[in-house]
C-alpha cells in the first residue's frame, strides 16, 4: 500500500518516537511525517494532527507533544468506541475524540513517575497513584485496545487491509532461590532447625532432615518438571538469576559460584535464555556490572537482558544504571504490588528518557502477572489468580499483543503453601501453546 502521511505543524522528538511505535511498529505501516501543508495536498492516506482536513483521518492535539520536560497534568477522561481514553477533546469534528499519540505516550514512557511522590517501603512508585488504577483500567491493556480500535478505524477510513499482529506468550521466571532446604551452610541450616523446634513445627523439622538426607526432593526443586513443560509445549523459557555476592534481609540466594547453582545456572543456558536478575542493592556502585561479569563467567556466556529483584525500578535512575552495563532489554516494567499493565500495553517499547528527550537503545518488555503478587500481595487463591490472569490474557489475544508472565521455580515446586500452583500453570501454558 501507499505510505501513510502523518501532518503535523510542529515535529517534535515526542511526536516522532510515539508515531514510529503507533504506526510502524504496531500497525506495521509505512508512514512519513510532514510539517508543510503543500507536501500533504495529494496524498492518498492521510493523517492530520491538530487540524482537519478533508479526506483525512484527524487527530486533535493536546500539548504534551510539543512541550519540554515534565508538567504536572490531569489528563481530561473521554470515551471511544466504548473504550475510556484520556486526552479528550471536546472538539466534534475530529475523526478521533482523543489525542490518542498523547494519551500513548504518556502511558508508555510513564511520565507521571516523573512526578514528586511517597514511594513505598522499597523505595518503588505506588501503583495507586497511577492514572490506569485511580480510574480502574490497571488489569486492561488499554494502548494495545486503543491501537487495535485505530487499526479498524484506519482500515474503515482508508479501505485498506491492515493485518493485526498474532498473539505471543513469553514465560519467563526469577530465580530468587533455587533451592530452600539445600546448600545454606551450617549457620542458616542449624537457625532453620532452631526455629523450627522453638515453633514445636515437628512437620518442618521432619521435612528438613528427610530433604537433607536426599530420601525427598527439595520443594523448590521444580527445575527437571519445567523442563519438561517447555518441551511438551514447545515455549522457550527466560530466566532471570538473581547473583547477589551476598545475603541480605531481601536477597537469599545461594551463592552464584556455588557448586550447586553452577549446575543450575549452566543448565538453564542449555534450556533457554538467561538475564541478569539485579539484586536488591544493586543500584550502590558498581554492584551490578559485578554481579553480570559473575553470572556470566558461570552461564559461560553473555546477557543483555535484565529484571530487577523486588521490581525497584524508578526513573530515569535504574534505566541509565542498565544502559550503562549494556543491558538492551529490560523485563521489571510491572507492579510488585497489583497485577495489571503499569505502561497500558503488553507489547515491547524503546525506553524514552523525557528528562533529555531522546530515545534510547533499551527496550522495555512489560508483564502483567506475578504469582507472589497475585498469592501474597492480593491474597489470591490459586483459581481466582488464574481467573485474572485469563481474563486479562484473552484482552491481550483480542488485539494482538504480548503476554508476560513472571513465575518463580518454588511456586511451581511441591512447597505446600502453593498446592495447586503447579497443576493450573501447565494447564495454562497447555492452553497458550496450543493456540
Amino acid at each position: 500500500m501507499d505510505t501513510v502521511v502523518v501532518y503535523s505543524p510542529v515535529i517534535s522528538p515526542r511526536l516522532q518516537y510515539v508515531v514510529a511505535w503507533v504506526l510502524g511498529e504496531r500497525l506495521q505501516l509505512k508512514y512519513r511525517l510532514e510539517k508543510e501543508k503543500e507536501a500533504v495536498a495529494d496524498a492518498r492516506y492521510l493523517i492530520s494532527y491538530g487540524q482537519v482536513f478533508v479526506n483525512s483521518v484527524s487527530v486533535p492535539r493536546a500539548s504534551l507533544m510539543t512541550e519540554k520536560g515534565v508538567q504536572v497534568a490531569a489528563p481530561p477522561r473521554g470515551e471511544w468506541d466504548e473504550l475510556p481514553t484520556i486526552y479528550a477533546d471536546a472538539a466534534t469534528n475530529y475523526s478521533l475524540p482523543f489525542d490518542i499519540f498523547s494519551a500513548v505516550f504518556y502511558l508508555i514512557t510513564r511520565y507521571e513517575e516523573y512526578y514528586a511522590y511517597t514511594p513505598d517501603k522499597h523505595g518503588r512508585y505506588p501503583a495507586t497513584n497511577s492514572i490506569l488504577h485511580k480510574n480502574g483500567w490497571l488489569q486492561r491493556p488499554i494502548v494495545d485496545e486503543w491501537i487495535e480500535a485505530l487499526r479498524l478505524h484506519l482500515q474503515d477510513a482508508f479501505g485498506i487491509n491492515i493485518a493485526r499482529q498474532p498473539f505471543r506468550f513469553r514465560p519467563t521466571y526469577d530465580i530468587d532461590m533455587a533451592y530452600s532446604l539445600l546448600h545454606k551452610g551450617f549457620r542458616r541450616i542449624a537457625g532453620a532447625y532452631a526455629r523450627a523446634l522453638m515453633r514445636v513445627d515437628l512437620k518442618q523439622i521432619s521435612l528438613r532432615t528427610q530433604v537433607l538426607r536426599k530420601k525427598k526432593k527439595d520443594p523448590y526443586d521444580a527445575f527437571r518438571w519445567m523442563r519438561q513443560v517447555h518441551k511438551a509445549y514447545g515455549v522457550v523459557p527466560l530466566y532471570f538469576v538473581l547473583s547477589a555476592e551476598r545475603t541480605t534481609r531481601f536477597d537469599k540466594n545461594i551463592h552464584p559460584l556455588h557448586p550447586a547453582m553452577v549446575r543450575v545456572i549452566k543448565n538453564l543456558v542449555k534450556e533457554g535464555h538467561i538475564g541478569i536478575h539485579p539484586s536488591y542493592y544493586s543500584a550502590a556502585d558498581d554492584v551490578l556490572q559485578r554481579e553480570k561479569a559473575m553470572l556470566e563467567k558461570v552461564a559461560g556466556c553473555t546477557t543483555s537482558v535484565s529484571r530487577q529483584h523486588y521490581i525497584k525500578a524508578t526513573m530515569p535512575g535504574t534505566y541509565r544504571m542498565l544502559l550503562a552495563n549494556n543491558i538492551a532489554e529490560d523485563y521489571t516494567m510491572g507492579y510488585g504490588t497489583h497485577l495489571g499493565f503499569r505502561a497500558g500495553t503488553g507489547n515491547s517499547f524503546l525506553w524514552y528518557d523525557l528528562e533529555r528527550e531522546s530515545v534510547t537503545a533499551l527496550r522495555i518488555f512489560p508483564f502483567c502477572f506475578m504469582d507472589t503478587t497475585a498469592h501474597y500481595e492480593m491474597g489470591l487463591s490459586t483459581m481466582q489468580a488464574f481467573e485474572q490472569l485469563q481474563a486479562m490474557t484473552r484482552l491481550l489475544e483480542q488485539t494482538g499483543s504480548l503476554l508476560i508472565t513472571v513465575f518463580h521455580n518454588f511456586s511451581l515446586g511441591t512447597d505446600e503453601e502453593w498446592r495447586g500452583w503447579r497443576q493450573a500453570y501447565e494447564l495454562f501454558v497447555h492452553n497458550k501453546a496450543s493456540r
